[in-house]
């Protein structure tokens, strides 16, 4: 069941992620600003450019921008941008505020009536809102998924197969992996983002274009979700055994691979040149080839170190007794499997 979210509901749910990606200013002992850890995102800043006669509580500006545009921002998409700029403008028109990312325009006349600035962070809130086509809420027992659609064009059968898969899979993948992985998770389909889709905090961005070119690929949920259950942090691994294992995890919890025509690659010699480094479809054939033959579960196990940042190279020889490297070269001798994919062949 489809709910509308109300604007002060949705950016509480967001706080969580609009936090983790803001940071406050640091400051040395003598009060002046140090400079940005590496690694740090850059802090989300407002600039008022203001021309007219009529004079603003920056204060009070700053606590609304700081209330609103975050939380905005973590849910928008992909590289919104973090600083911006209010505009301050004199005009006849009844223009009363407009907010895009990296933007905010507001009327002089307007914003200097008390009850209009005195409402400025709900103001500021809806005319973000409207860069949305629509925000929709779905919530069936302890999860919730917030759908942000950004793409008047996008087809609303992706839409509804993408939250089915949702509810589908992503309880099981929590449950299994990493039970203090978020229930509240936001899908946005972003027009920008040049991709497939990514995941970050507890957001999944979803390309556009991609999804409506190919709109059985609904299983991007599952490989994308397992990325937020992994919630490995940063150093915890080489990128390749993250993707290699999500999508070992698409493989096995799938719902609709024979519909997408997705399938796990058979072993060719071009492989054995990057081995296991191929990462994703390569990497995870590899993976259930171990649990099939080697041990079954090793790879669950290895997603488990990882997430408890006990992994290094030595943990394949703990947990098989050979090196990922010897493992490999078994593989390639006699890379032969027994594949089951999920779902059905589609018209």
């Amino acid at each position: 069941m489809f709910k509308k979210i109300s604007m002060p509901a949705f950016l509480v749910m967001l706080c969580v992620a609009a936090f983790s990606q803001t940071i406050p200013t640091n400051t040395t002992t003598g009060g002046q600003t140090s400079q940005r850890r590496r690694n740090e995102p850059r802090p989300y800043t407002i600039t008022i450019a203001n021309n007219t006669k009529v004079k603003l509580d920056t204060a009070r500006v700053n606590t609304a921008f700081k209330a609103t545009y975050p939380a905005f921002a973590a849910a928008d998409g992909y590289r919104t941008k973090r600083e911006v700029t209010m505009r301050v403008i004199d005009t006849a028109n009844r223009f009363t505020i407009s907010a895009r990312p990296g933007e905010i325009v507001v009327n002089s006349q307007w914003i200097k009536k008390k009850k209009n600035f005195n409402k400025l962070r709900a103001n500021l809130q809806e005319a973000l809102h409207k860069n949305w086509i629509s925000v929709d809420t779905v919530k069936k027992g302890d999860y919730q998924l917030v759908f942000i659609n950004k793409n008047l064009n996008f087809n609303p059968v992706i839409k509804k197969e993408l939250i089915e898969t949702y509810f589908t899979v992503f309880p099981v993948l929590v449950s299994t992996f990493n039970d203090k992985t978020t229930h509240d998770v936001i899908f946005v389909t972003d027009t920008a983002y040049k991709g497939v889709a990514e995941a970050s905090g507890n957001r999944i961005l979803f390309s556009t274009t991609y999804m409506n070119a190919h709109p059985t690929d609904i299983d991007i949920v599952t490989h994308e979700g397992m990325h937020l259950v992994q919630g490995y942090g940063y150093g915890s691994g080489p990128v390749w055994l993250t993707e290699g294992i999500a999508d070992f995890i698409r493989y096995k919890y799938g719902v609709d691979n024979i519909g997408s025509k997705w399938f796990l690659p058979a072993f060719t010699a071009q492989h054995n040149e990057k081995k296991y480094e191929n990462s994703y479809r390569i990497t995870a054939r590899f993976f259930e080839w171990i649990d099939q033959k080697v041990k079954p579960g090793l790879i669950i196990q290895i997603d488990k170190e990882l997430r408890n940042h006990t992994y290094n190279q030595d943990t394949w020889v703990r947990l098989s007794g050979k090196t990922i490297d010897e493992l490999w070269d078994d593989y390639a001798k006699n890379p032969e499997l027994i594949l089951k994919y999920s779902g059905k062949e589609r018209i």
